[in-house]
């Protein structure tokens, strides 16, 4: 549950942080212009909101398995895009564009996926580390691990 939350508040930064440089790049604004800028709370609950839906609910797609693992992605990324065109039709947020949301959420997607491919690394690193250590201790005991 904690790590749940934890990746819901990640996200949801990660959304914001990616909102700013988007409204940059449209709307041309500064780096100034958009540390001067306010963002709204209800807009920071909304995205909240949103990426609580959006956890929860991956939580229910990671139990479909399938042989093909591209088909699971897809059902992730397709999960997400439809909750947030449905935050879009309800909030009213890019309601003349909202192919940039399809494309932040990949965006994010794609992030996320990379930092969880790092920390499986590392985790597997530390678990071999320990199994070294543990046919070490063993091989010192006498113990055959083999078997």
């Amino acid at each position: 549950m904690k790590k749940t939350i934890v990746n819901i508040l990640a996200t949801t930064c990660a959304v914001i942080l990616l909102l700013m440089i988007t409204g940059n790049i449209i709307h041309g604004r500064t780096i100034q212009g958009t540390l001067s800028a306010t963002i709204p709370v209800y807009l920071i609950l909304q995205l909240l909101a949103a990426n609580t839906v959006i956890h929860l609910g991956m939580i229910l797609t990671r139990r479909f398995e399938s042989k093909y693992f591209v088909l699971e992605y897809l059902l992730d990324i397709s999960f997400i895009i439809i909750v947030l065109l449905v935050f879009n039709v309800v909030f009213n947020w890019h309601p003349y564009a909202p192919w940039v949301l399809a494309i932040m959420a990949v965006i994010i997607y794609i992030i996320s996926l990379l930092t969880s491919i790092v920390r499986v690394r590392e985790d597997a690193k530390k678990l071999n580390h320990l199994l070294k250590k543990r046919k070490e201790k063993n091989k010192d005991k006498g113990l055959d691990t083999a078997s």
